[in-house]
């Protein structure tokens, strides 16, 4: 199964090993699902998660080797072709190019909302928990 996982999701994956998105992000080495990247949403990742981490707790260099790793693991996929703007949010595009191009099915993200309208090229925004009741029911 193929998805895209938003910035925000990654994001609360590293500040808190309480949650559904800790949970998600855990499961990468399994391949219960494939992650796609792109070079904008690698290049997205790195910018945020070196803004946002405490420095307290997560050097440069402790962030660098998170975002080589998803660059590892990740199915990388170039994106041809631009569907902008067809999101409010300009800088959610690039998520909905990348899971087209991807044929992904889903876009995990805290902001379902910003994806309103993309169930017409038959993707679905759902939260970390929503995602992992589905890939409990498929089990």
């Amino acid at each position: 199964m193929d998805v895209v996982i938003d910035t925000n999701v990654i994001l609360s994956a590293l500040q808190s090993s309480l949650g559904y998105s800790f949970k998600l992000i855990s499961m990468l080495p399994e391949q219960v699902f494939r992650m796609n990247i792109s070079l904008p949403l690698v290049l997205e990742y790195e910018a945020q998660l070196k803004k946002h981490l405490s420095p307290a707790i997560f050097s440069l260099q402790d962030i660098d080797d998170f975002v080589d790793y998803i660059c590892r693991i990740g199915k990388k996929t170039p994106v041809y072709y631009l569907w902008r703007p067809f999101l409010k949010d300009p800088f959610d595009d690039h998520v909905l190019e990348l899971a087209l191009a991807s044929q992904s099915s889903y876009i995990i993200t805290f902001n379902k909302k910003d994806y309103s309208g993309i169930g017409f090229y038959g993707i679905t925004a759902v939260t970390p928990g929503e995602f992992l009741s589905i890939l409990e029911e498929r089990r």
